[in-house]
């Protein structure tokens, strides 16, 4: 089969684990394909992606191999798959915008990125890059609070004709204005913010729905965060973090028997520890009542990779758009999105959103959404 050919914005440590995915599961059977929910969609496998085209803005990744580029720092997500081909594909300078925090020129280089010394991409620039590329589907990596860079990358996958993968907290397929204008266009668009395989997030959906349908009350709960990598040393600027709270907490609030006053409910980062790396650690608490009004409470502590964890579902969300394009299918791709992503334009609980998503991969089945 052909490739599925991606352009990536942001080479970070979630490109990392995505490209390493790419080449780590290249040699691998469907029996030992370990860490994927699908292994093959529409007759495509993990190693029949192909990065064609890459953006940062960091001077130790620009102008570098992308499979090279993915080792630098500030990047310290785990290494399960080194000594990767040249690619031929160099990491392009792209556009800053709010894609970087100024509190971040405060850290050791070791920690934050180092601006490359070159012209940032205009809109003609990127859309030219993608177009000569031949990338079918952009797929955004860039940090939280990156409002504005995201919506110009969003833009530019328009006027290049390519589907989109939104993985970041900000609002463009839960935007009606952007899904329509991708509608428009007949391109695919799968968003927003990416749900993890086995994270705080799932984790927490699956026992509050847990609790809704065994008929426990829950009464208050807390999600806190901490990691060492830069996207949570990002986060330390609060007014950064807007999209990501509503994200994570609407995310829960969904599948909740009833919606929790704002008071009883509190997800979101919390800390930057440098030594963590790529870790995140997830502390959780859910207190409810059972039969007979009887106290209870879960504590559980998550610790994950935090890059590897989302890699997997980057993935299967690659797969689906492109079998979207292969069908000529625009717009908002309800499943994919409702099962890859913490706030897609309509929440569904997890166990009919992977149905959903089983029907779209099986049958090109669309639920009808209003």
């Amino acid at each position: 089969m052909s490739k599925i050919k991606v352009a990536v914005v942001g080479v970070g440590n979630c490109a990392s684990s995505l490209i390493q995915g790419i080449y780590y599961y290249a040699d691998k059977t469907e029996k030992d394909a370990i860490g994927l929910m699908n292994w093959e969609i529409g007759g495509y496998k993990p190693s029949d992606i192909e990065v064609v085209a890459a953006f940062d803005i960091d001077a130790r990744k620009v102008g570098k191999e992308v499979n090279e580029a993915i080792f630098e720092l500030p990047n310290n997500t785990t290494v399960f798959c080194a000594n990767l081909p040249k690619s031929g594909v160099k990491v392009k300078m792209g556009c800053i915008l709010d894609g970087f925090s100024d509190h971040m020129k405060d850290y050791d280089d070791k920690y934050t990125f180092v601006i490359a010394d070159q012209p940032e991409a205009t809109k003609a620039d990127v859309v030219r890059i993608l177009k000569e590329s031949g990338a079918e589907i952009l797929i955004n990596y860039l940090p939280v609070g990156s409002e504005n860079a995201a919506k110009f990358y969003a833009d530019c996958a328009l006027e290049a004709h390519l589907g989109f993968i939104n993985c970041i907290p900000v609002f463009i397929a839960s935007n009606p204005e952007w899904a329509a204008r991708f509608k428009e266009k007949n391109l695919p668009i799968i968003g927003d913010d990416i749900k993890a395989q086995v994270g705080a997030t799932i984790t927490h959906r699956v026992l509050t729905d847990l609790f809704h349908k065994r008929g426990v009350k829950l009464e208050r709960t807390y999600q806190i965060n901490t990691g060492g990598n830069t996207d949570f040393l990002n986060m330390l600027n609060r007014s950064r973090l807007a999209s990501k709270k509503i994200s994570k907490t609407e995310a829960v609030q969904s599948v909740a028997a009833e919606r929790m006053d704002e008071e009883n409910i509190h997800i979101g980062p919390s800390d930057y520890v440098p030594w963590q790396k790529d870790n995140k650690v997830c502390f959780l608490r859910m207190e409810g009542k059972l039969f007979g009004d009887v106290p209870m409470n879960i504590e559980l502590r998550l610790s994950v990779e935090d890059s590897p964890n989302s890699a997997g579902v980057a993935i299967d969300s690659i797969r689906c758009c492109k079998l979207a394009l292969e069908r000529g299918e625009g717009g908002i791709l309800w499943g994919p999105s409702a099962y890859f992503k913490k706030h897609p334009p309509k929440q569904f609980p997890d166990d009919i959103a992977c149905e959903m998503t089983q029907k779209f991969i099986e049958s090109g089945t669309q639920v009808s959404v209003g």
